[in-house]
């Protein structure tokens, strides 16, 4: 991975959703290549329980600014220590649609081990870039969606674990961004608002 590329990327700031929340794409640097580091939330969220995701939440009055948030956040769910985090750069901000503003820090982190909140987080997962960029562990799909209209949502399928939603639109960013991975340029089916997810993310997720 070419995280430069992270660092110099001028990224999209979204402004005017009802609350911000702010998190930590966590990559692992290995000996066999970097890997990056997600949550499987609880079963008992209330919001996206279940999904992949990455550490981090809403932003508290407490918090400074929204890396105050990513790293507070990250602190809580996984243990990872503010001061061991190298911040690289930032994704475009996203909106979701549970009205949040999710601006995503690129960092790097040790590679050891994480332990998680169970209150939060189900199962911590590091899955490797070599697999996220393969693409027959990729297919995505456009969809009419009751609330954004047309979007392409993205699915990774690795090691039985399936990344998509909000998670997987960030990722996509990252792979174009610091590898070589570039998004085919059709999605492999068209779906309604109300079609199932493809039968492979039921599976898995």
């Amino acid at each position: 991975m070419n995280l430069d590329r992270v660092g110099a990327h001028d990224p999209v700031t979204v402004t005017g959703e009802e609350r911000e929340a702010a998190i930590v794409v966590p990559v692992v640097g290995r000996a066999e290549g970097e890997s990056i580091l997600f949550t499987k939330r609880a079963d008992h969220l209330s919001d996206h329980p279940g999904q992949m995701a990455f550490p981090g939440g809403g932003r508290e009055p407490e918090d400074a600014d929204l890396l105050a948030t990513a790293l507070r956040e990250a602190n809580e769910e996984i243990g990872l220590d503010p001061t061991a985090v190298h911040v690289v750069g930032r994704l475009d901000d996203i909106r979701t649609i549970t009205s949040y503003s999710v601006r995503p820090f690129v960092g790097h982190i040790p590679d050891r081990e994480y332990v998680a909140n169970d209150a939060e987080v189900a199962e911590i997962v590091t899955l490797p870039v070599a697999a996220l960029t393969d693409l027959d562990n990729y297919e995505s799909e456009h969809r009419a969606h009751p609330h954004y209209g047309e979007i392409r949502l993205h699915f990774f399928y690795v090691d039985g674990y399936t990344v998509w939603g909000a998670t997987a639109q960030m990722l996509v960013q990252l792979l174009e961004l610091a590898t070589d991975w570039t998004m085919p340029p059709e999605p492999d089916r068209y779906a309604g608002p109300d079609d199932d997810l493809p039968e492979r993310a039921d599976e898995v997720r």
